[in-house]
């Protein structure tokens, strides 16, 4: 009886599972209804695991007491009877501590005694102007001051000792932990400006550089200065245009120290828990600003995480109306293989009225999935209405607005959508998950440069990796093509077979060894496509031409690449659009994970999503269609026409085996966009549709159609 994460994919007892949850905040309800909630997410949504965070500033609101996890100060804190609750329904979970969880809570569930202004010896955390990060007026700690660590630390081991020991799989309901949230707190998206420059972060910051440079003659030699202590190094403050690459190699450790940052917090704190099943964390996506994707790319780094595994969450857009929301949910999905461990069903007075209907949620789940994504969570499931004083002072009940199960226990509107997939993936999710995505290339991620690039205004002339990264994703979907993120210093070997055309940035310099892993993929016979100047220095800004000799030597100005044969082009993805399928199934004309044209949409505004099974003659289509759709969407299959009719916003599922129709969702209905349509899906010489506006679906049986009446939502 085991619990693991294996690349991504959680495995119970040995079977790979898409992973499939949905939140309920106990804390915000009253212990007499907890039976009647687990119950209807298990019974009236179809999903058996459930999210949950264990706030600290409930469980544990004085300084001087210790945390209640049995309810004896109010009936709301007992966790424990909670979970023995879960396992008793039959129903397993994620437990979530903190420290910091946000949840609309007061002070992001931190009590309010860790406020540095509530405690003078707690270091608040500073941005680069040196002023203190608040959250909701109040300051925030440094994780890594000596107080603060130390009272996170006990926090979580009294979870780990009182609430989890005794709850984990297999004797409990617990399978994983979620520690942090979005981050640290919240805060995995923001700019590299805005912490950690408190005089803890700084000595983290310092010790880092010592372990990287050695010396400081050598730090001198590489950044062109003359420090002669760690002492005397400042981080980067503002940008200061650097024109050599010695100056711009502070931004780079700027950048490091932000990946370092946050490996070193997850790993405290993972240590502190010391729960016994996996931890993952869950990261949002990058913001919207024009240096985002570097701020991000630069701190997320989960190749440097070991024993801690990826997880995303959402909340930044509606993906059907913004195609620059859409590119970073997608790339979300792909930094590393994980589940969507929060997905937005239950708000919409909060966040976007779209959230009213579940079209909107539906055709985001499914993108995330489409994307990479390894599971999907329903937040929140159920609504709450009877949470304690000093828990959330800001928002009336229901919590949330328009959950798929309402606060009085009912199954809502939402919940048939939520049940479909739930469905669709307990029967399918394994082979889904099995199937590799058809794509026409992939981008290879050179890190230091994000950390240069968050600073650096566009069209400055420095390093570029997530402009790149952005700009390259665009070109790709346009030409209807999916793709692979892959992390550089963390790869092993580059194969041309699985990843036939590979686009990189450029730049003065590359580390010695991506520059010998990607010669030794050029000699391979692997298409490299350059997005900047050839590397003329390694990592140490010694010399180094391996690469622009596997390449001719051919230099290229900012923003032109250059390709294996050392030529210019005018962007990442010359002659993909056409490249073959190089494999012979029934269903996409590909080798699983090889180069191919990919789904091509010909009629519709939508975008499509194709994975092919790499044994069997199966595979899965995703049709998303865009907010400002009309009629049908059709598909192009290497020759064979797909029909899908989705509503505005919706989206669809299709299980494809021999390149005939197997099991399918299709969204029919879209209340917030006042779009109804009757959910039709054709492919070959099969047509299925409803008779009036409805969604469709089938999995395992006859075909249901699910008619929903329009309400005034938008």
């Amino acid at each position: 009886m085991t619990i693991e994460v294996r690349d991504g994919v959680t495995v119970l007892d040995g079977e790979p599972r898409l992973l499939v949850t949905a939140d309920y905040p106990y804390y915000r309800d009253r212990p007499s209804v907890w039976a009647d909630r687990i119950t209807a997410i298990r019974d009236e949504l179809g999903i058996t695991i459930v999210t949950c965070y264990i706030p600290w500033r409930h469980h544990q609101p004085e300084a001087g007491s210790p945390p209640d996890f049995t309810g004896s100060t109010h009936p709301s804190r007992d966790v424990v009877g909670f979970l023995a609750l879960c396992r008793s329904l039959g129903v397993e979970v994620v437990a979530k501590p903190g420290p910091f969880i946000h949840a609309e809570t007061d002070f992001g569930g931190l009590p309010d005694w860790v406020d540095p202004e509530a405690d003078g010896l707690i270091e608040p955390l500073l941005d680069a102007a040196g002023a203190p990060a608040r959250w909701a007026g109040r300051q925030l700690p440094a994780p890594l001051g000596a107080v603060f660590d130390a009272h996170a630390t006990r926090w979580l081991e009294a979870v780990g000792e009182q609430v989890l020991a005794g709850a984990r799989h297999p004797d409990g309901p617990v399978v994983l932990v979620q520690i942090a949230n979005e981050g640290v707190f919240t805060n995995g998206a923001l700019p590299l400006s805005a912490y950690d420059y408190s005089a803890s972060g700084l000595a983290f910051f310092r010790a880092g550089l010592e372990r990287r440079y050695g010396t400081p003659e050598e730090y001198n030699r590489v950044h062109a200065t003359e420090v002669r202590g760690w002492d005397e190094i400042e981080p980067p403050r503002e940008w200061t245009a650097p024109a050599r690459p010695e100056e711009q190699q502070a931004y780079a450790d700027w950048g490091r120290f932000h990946a370092d940052y946050l490996t070193e917090v997850y790993h405290r704190w993972t240590r502190a828990v010391g729960c016994g099943v996996p931890v993952v964390v869950n990261l949002n996506p990058p913001a919207g600003d024009h240096h985002s994707f570097d701020d991000w790319l630069a701190r997320v780094r989960p190749e440097m995480w070991k024993g801690v595994h990826y997880g995303f969450t959402n909340w930044m857009g509606v993906v059907s109306a913004d195609p620059d929301a859409q590119a970073r949910y997608v790339l979300a999905a792909k930094r590393a293989p994980g589940p969507n461990l929060e997905e937005n069903w239950g708000f919409s007075e909060l966040y976007d009225r779209a959230y009213a209907d579940a079209a909107t949620s539906f055709h985001q789940s499914l993108l995330a999935l489409a994307a990479g994504a390894t599971g999907f969570n329903v937040y929140t499931a159920a609504g709450t209405s009877g949470w304690p004083p000093g828990l959330d002072s800001v928002h009336a009940a229901p919590y949330p607005d328009c959950a798929p199960i309402g606060a009085d226990g009912t199954a809502g509107a939402k919940a048939p959508a939520v049940r479909a997939l739930a469905e669709f993936f307990a029967r399918h999710g394994a082979e889904f998950l099995e199937c590799a995505p058809v794509h026409g290339g992939a981008f290879g991620l050179y890190l230091p440069y994000a950390g240069i690039a968050a600073w650096a205004p566009p069209g400055s002339g420095a390093p570029e990796c997530g402009r790149a990264l952005r700009a390259f994703h665009d070109r790709m979907r346009a030409a209807g093509l999916d793709y692979r993120v892959l992390d550089l210093e963390s790869a092993d070997a580059l194969e041309p077979a699985s990843c036939p055309r590979l686009t990189v940035p450029g730049g003065p310099f590359m580390h010695r060894r991506v520059q010998r892993l990607l010669a030794g993929y050029v000699a391979g016979g692997g298409l490299l496509d350059v997005d900047g100047a050839l590397p003329e220095l390694d990592e140490d800004l010694r010399p180094c031409r391996i690469l622009a000799d596997a390449l001719g030597g051919a230099a290229v100005p900012q923003g032109g690449t250059a390709d294996a044969g050392g030529a210019a082009g005018v962007d990442g993805v010359d002659g993909v659009d056409g490249a073959p399928g190089t494999g012979g199934t029934g269903t996409g004309g590909t080798e699983a994970g090889g180069t191919a044209r990919g789904p091509r949409v010909v009629e519709g505004d939508a975008d499509a999503f194709l994975r092919v099974h790499p044994d069997r003659d199966v595979a899965y289509l995703t049709v998303l269609a865009m907010s400002g759709h009309e009629g049908p969407v059709r598909i192009d299959l290497d020759g064979r026409e797909t029909e899908v009719v989705t509503a505005r916003g919706g989206a669809a599922v299709l299980r494809l085996v021999a390149g005939a129709l197997d099991d399918f969702l299709v969204k029919g209905v879209n209340g917030h966009l006042d779009s109804a349509v009757a959910a039709a899906v054709r492919t070959g010489g099969a047509v299925y549709a409803a008779e009036e506006p409805a969604d469709l679906v089938r999995i395992e049986g006859p075909v249901i159609t699910r008619p929903c009446q329009l309400s005034p939502l938008g």
